[in-house]
């Protein structure tokens, strides 16, 4: 086995390996740790820096002093939606004038004006504007990123968004990129009046497109009120499954519709937001084996008086996520740690709860948990280096960005 690099001297190697993880070490932690890195940019091997198997030829390895820092898994923010022109600021005054997101989307503002300016933007400056995003996303620790479609709402203008993505995928951005067809993101202005012929063109026009291209992974319906009926919703993604796409629901953002329910009784991926979930939508989850992926930087950036029940969730035995929802209307910021942040101090989710959310429990809720989210060997050798001695002074020493270095799949791709 070649070794392309061993990172070693680590105060605390935060490894999620099940080989690892007891009651009293939930993170899988390694003090004094260290990593090998082979040359296909796959994890070798992870230990105790002084049990570094000797049978390994080191002699042509880039040998990188931890000097008592951590190193996690590469974060993953799985609910983004960086494609789009046009920015919305304006609306950020009006809501601290006191006009609530709905309000602002019934004046003609919100998801309908971020269309209107997507529609009209090149391919060019759609894709410079995500490739900018995701760089400064990458500035923060992540190395896995979920993108959505959904500004468009006519096939040309989703056709540009996916490709864009798939241009994002194949080179464009540093990241891994995961791509989410939301055409049933709004309903467009031309089928205000009658929503449920925009469904049959979703289903019997995008859709196949979309699969045929094989331009995106998942399928996401934003189910809530004003929006896609539970109903219309089922639709929508039963049609996705037919045609070989992964699930995902916006769900119970402002209401308690159903969305979550129909995600479990589905086996969506995930079901996100989910402010307003009760017991019978946390129970289907749960029986579905659906992610929740929480995104309290929208709560906060909306000011909304509540977050969603992470605490009613996670004992309920369901999976959290944690994501920015970057977008321009409800969650301007590409800050995942941020997003970190906040889940411990306005859900109250622990230090441990939280790097579980934007590592292994993101990666499943992109079915990506095979091969990246945690550091053990044969998976992906995605890193992040911080500049501290122990886990929870990322979250105690708040408002800073702790990151030192960033590895994707085995390459080093950033140094602060």
């Amino acid at each position: 086995m070649s070794i392309q690099t061993c990172i070693q001297n680590l105060s605390q190697l935060i490894t999620l390996d099940p080989a690892w993880i007891r009651a009293d070490n939930p993170l899988g932690i390694i003090a004094n740790g260290a990593i090998l890195i082979d040359n296909r940019g796959f994890i070798a091997w992870t230990g105790e820096t002084s049990q570094i198997p000797p049978e390994l030829d080191l002699t042509h390895s880039q040998t990188i002093d931890g000097q008592g820092k951590i190193l996690t898994p590469g974060l993953i923010d799985s609910h983004t939606h960086p494609v789009f022109a046009g920015e919305r600021a304006d609306e950020f005054e009006m809501r601290l004038e006191g006009k609530t997101y709905l309000e602002i989307a019934a004046a003609g503002g919100g998801i309908q004006k971020t269309v209107l300016a997507t529609r009209k933007a090149s391919f060019e400056e759609l894709l410079n504007l995500a490739a900018s995003r995701l760089k400064r996303m990458l500035s923060f620790g992540v190395t896995t990123v979920e993108a959505k479609s959904g500004y468009g709402l006519d096939w040309p203008s989703e056709e540009k968004s996916l490709k864009v993505i798939q241009a994002l995928q194949q080179g464009k951005a540093l990241q891994s990129v995961v791509a989410t067809y939301m055409g049933a993101h709004d309903i467009p202005p031309e089928y205000k009046q009658n929503p449920d012929a925009y469904v049959d063109i979703l289903c019997n026009d995008q859709l196949p497109r979309v699969a045929e291209a094989g331009l995106a992974q998942f399928c996401d319906v934003f189910c809530e009120k004003g929006y896609f009926s539970v109903a219309q919703t089922r639709r929508i993604l039963e049609r996705a499954r037919e045609l070989g796409l992964g699930l995902k629901v916006h769900a119970e953002e402002f209401c308690t519709l159903g969305g979550a329910e129909l995600a479990g009784l589905l086996q969506a991926a995930s079901a996100d937001h989910l402010l307003h979930i009760d017991e019978t939508g946390i129970a289907a989850m749960k029986a579905g084996g659906a992610v929740a992926t929480l995104l309290p930087g929208t709560a906060f950036f909306l000011r909304l008086n509540h977050y969603a029940p992470a605490r009613e969730i996670l004992n309920a035995g369901v999976p959290v996520a944690l994501a920015t929802d970057f977008n321009p209307g409800s969650c301007m910021t590409e800050n995942l740690q941020m997003v970190m942040h906040l889940a411990c101090l306005q859900m109250g989710m622990t230090p441990v709860e939280v790097l579980q959310g934007v590592t292994c429990h993101a990666a499943r809720a992109l079915k990506l948990d095979g091969d990246r989210g945690r550091l053990l060997p044969g998976y992906r050798a995605d890193l992040c280096l911080w500049n501290v001695p122990q886990y929870q002074s990322l979250f105690y020493h708040w408002g800073v960005n702790h990151l030192q270095r960033v590895w994707i799949a085995g390459e080093s791709v950033l140094s602060l």
